[in-house]
């Protein structure tokens, strides 16, 4: 069947929608990778809806407005980024107006894993290496490991936050400390003050190591004592802080992240950055996603109501669960994440890969949407279903079907 143009751009061939753009991105394929998320797929049931509850993603996508930018950029396919209108350039412009800071200050990457991977090959070496915190996004030290650079894998504390205290103590001599605010998986925050502290005891103690904050989930925190560290990294050397498209603003699929810090600090990354590393699509979705601040404030406001949801559906199973500043949450389901997820795919819902050192006892869980939590936690409650004892008290108990 021939095509018009007129007739795909008007998205009548394929459906074009948000959940599309929305997927996959790194989680994805890392759930993949560890044969975690990606395996247990192969466990749902031919015919069934499968809910994917597994890589972070904005299950909804980006609003309308990028929805009709991306379609409007077609004609300029056969452009190369810094040909097209606009151009990478116009996307820079558009972040330094938001920050009220110079293109200098910032490096563009093909989603925010472009600029973790090139900071660890910019600020390590066999000499000085990688310290992160455990669980956390393994990008940063699954590169490290490639190279051969030593790595400082610091346990979160024992409220599943980045243990402030034994990561400055990791970081004397690092070259590069990798700080995920909010943590992926855990979902815990720090705030404002304890990250200022935190950028001060180590710039005292170990003044040429340089400090990534990674705000991946930015938009979704609810922690009033939050605040970005953009400010922080741009009064600060050798601090820089990362962000995403793929998460709140819905376009995993686009590959669209970006740094910001000092310009001495952005060097580096400048160097080791792709050439084109970004598509003509990208660059015109993220430029109309920053001017709809709307669609992220009824992101992050849908985000809560379902994530306070799906808390109270856990507490009342017995799990505990971290405080979730993200758009997922990190649960203790008592038994190990592989033989729970497998159960979850069986009956259609998949969830997160495993997380060591927690494999034996946590899960992640991506918040859906308010339809699809709800199917998940009915789900949930046959799997971990609490059983009355004779004296009357709960115990939590797997009932696997």
């Amino acid at each position: 069947m021939s095509v018009s143009r007129r007739g795909f751009l008007q998205g009548r061939i394929l459906p074009f929608s948000g959940a599309f753009i929305a997927a996959r991105g790194l989680e994805a394929h890392l759930a993949d990778q560890a044969q975690g998320a990606g395996a247990a797929r192969s466990l749902v049931p031919p015919g069934v809806a499968e809910i994917r509850i597994s890589s972070n993603e904005n299950p909804l996508g980006p609003g309308k407005a990028v929805l009709d930018t991306i379609l409007g950029k077609f004609p300029e396919a056969n452009r190369y980024p810094f040909n097209s209108t606009p151009s990478d350039s116009a996307l820079t412009s558009a972040i330094a107006f938001r920050f009220k800071i110079k293109p200098e200050n910032i490096v563009l990457g093909g989603g925010s894993q472009e600029l973790l991977k090139n900071a660890v090959r910019a600020f390590t070496s066999p000499a000085r290496g990688l310290v992160t915190g455990a669980p956390s996004f393994e990008n940063c030290p699954g590169v490290a490991k490639k190279l051969g650079h030593p790595i400082a894998e610091v346990k979160v504390d024992s409220t599943f936050r980045l243990d402030i205290e034994a990561m400055i103590a990791a970081a004397r001599g690092a070259g590069l400390v990798f700080f995920n605010n909010p943590n992926n998986p855990t979902a815990t925050v720090h705030g404002a003050k304890t990250v200022a502290d935190f950028v001060t005891r180590i710039r005292q103690s170990s003044p040429d190591t340089v400090i990534l904050i990674d705000e991946a989930y930015h938009d979704y925190v609810t922690d009033p004592s939050y605040q970005s560290a953009v400010p922080l990294a741009l009064e600060t050397p050798n601090v820089f802080v990362t962000r995403t498209f793929s998460k709140a603003y819905g376009m995993a699929g686009m590959r669209i992240g970006y740094a910001i810090g000092r310009a001495e600090t952005m060097k580096p990354l400048e160097k080791l950055k792709l050439p084109f590393n970004l598509s003509v699509f990208g660059l015109a979705a993220a430029i109309a996603a920053l001017s709809d601040q709307k669609h992220i404030d009824a992101e992050r406001e849908r985000n809560t109501k379902v994530r306070s949801f799906t808390l109270k559906s856990m507490g009342e199973l017995g799990c505990k669960t971290a405080d979730s500043q993200g758009n997922f949450l990190f649960v203790d389901v008592g038994r190990p994440a592989k033989d729970f997820r497998d159960a979850c795919a069986k009956q259609g819902v998949v969830i997160g890969r495993d997380f060591p050192p927690f494999e034996k006892t946590h899960v992640r869980i991506s918040i859906g949407t308010m339809e699809e939590m709800e199917k998940a936690a009915a789900v949930f409650r046959n799997l971990l279903r609490p059983v009355s004892t004779a004296t009357g008290a709960q115990i939590q108990e797997a009932t696997w079907r």
